[in-house]
């Protein structure tokens, strides 16, 4: 029999009174004196793409928050691994087995990647643990092109020799490009695709008009916007977005139209989602699950989102899990008509 400390519970477990009655009461005094787990040394946060763009920021800001409002007795550490269209990210996080100090924020190269190169990684390798939320797409030209709405832009489009406009995006045969050969198949002509290491990047370059469009998240632009340098044109949801906040003078994300009602006939959202390693244990992945709570419980998420124009929808569970699996079946079909798939 266990050894007890002089209390009620071993007395009762002296008199014999009840075997499972000792039991229960051995098993409610460590479950008292249980700790949930809480990681012993610094958190590594991947980031499978460049800095400056949509996932980069999102990382940068959790670490931000965390730290100044003590959520985590661990630093958090960002760490950029975009080699490979963040393939590099992807086998580090799948090759930590069972660490718990490492986690990893995706976007749609947790699908697009391991397609279009062959990379031994599937998302079903990792651990899943959240959706943040959804980052949009916006089609955005500098302040200075004479297209002042999309259907002006797409008709510039088909009035021009194949290959004349130069879309900018993040990597090659991922999410920009997919939306890309939307595009190009809606307007019956070709553009000429530049990729670039991250959305920050792409922003800067159609700044200084080495490109003439992009379709950037929203916050990766939203800077350049704000400063009259980039004009956006359309978002890639089927609805507007509902943020109605004056960002210019004149315009807020809700005065955006979706790009179907442009005449341009593209969708697309980006997941913002948390994994970790395989073989971690519940209980670590229900510190993260509390940790990121705590975050968009705070005034600061809600600042972030507004900025973002995230669509807010978060799961996690089984719900997660099955959302994951239809949206790897839609990309497969998306770059399989693209023809992006390895061979």
């Amino acid at each position: 029999m266990p050894q007890f400390p002089m209390t009620l519970s071993r007395i009762a477990c002296g008199l014999r009174r009840a075997g499972a009655a000792c039991l229960m009461m051995a098993a409610g005094v460590g479950a008292a004196h249980a700790q949930a787990w809480e990681p012993s040394k610094p958190i590594e946060f991947i980031v499978p793409a460049g800095t400056g763009g949509g996932a980069d920021q999102m990382a940068r800001f959790i670490q931000g928050v965390a730290a100044k409002n003590n959520l985590s007795k661990q630093p958090i550490v960002v760490v950029n691994r975009s080699g490979g269209a963040g393939a590099e990210g992807f086998l580090a996080i799948k090759s930590a087995n069972a660490d718990p100090h490492k986690i990893v924020i995706t976007l749609s190269n947790l699908f697009t990647t391991p397609l279009a190169t062959g990379v031994p990684f599937n998302w079903r390798d990792l651990t899943p643990v959240q959706m943040l939320a959804l980052d949009q797409f916006v089609l955005w030209v500098n302040d200075e092109a004479p297209y002042k709405t999309a259907k002006a832009y797409f008709d510039a489009i088909k009035a021009q020799p194949d290959n004349t406009f130069k879309m900018g995006g993040t990597g090659s045969k991922q999410e920009d490009q997919i939306i890309t050969v939307m595009m190009e198949k809606a307007a019956g002509k070709k553009m000429t695709y530049v990729p670039f290491k991250g959305g920050g990047d792409v922003a800067v370059q159609l700044v200084g008009k080495h490109i003439d469009s992009t379709v950037n998240n929203p916050i990766e632009a939203e800077s350049h916007w704000r400063a009259g340098k980039l004009r956006p044109l359309c978002v890639m949801d089927k609805d507007k977005l509902p943020y109605t906040a004056k960002l210019t003078a004149t315009q807020s994300w809700s005065d955006i139209p979706t790009c179907a009602a442009a005449g341009v006939p593209a969708e697309y959202l980006m997941l913002r989602g948390i994994f970790m390693a395989p073989g971690v244990k519940p209980e670590q992945v229900q510190y993260y699950l509390d940790l990121f709570k705590k975050v968009r419980a705070l005034p600061e998420w809600k600042e972030f989102m507004d900025k973002g124009a995230f669509k807010q929808t978060a799961l996690t569970g089984k719900e997660f899990f099955d959302w994951l699996g239809r949206n790897e079946q839609m990309h497969r079909e998306l770059m399989k008509e693209a023809g992006f798939i390895a061979k």
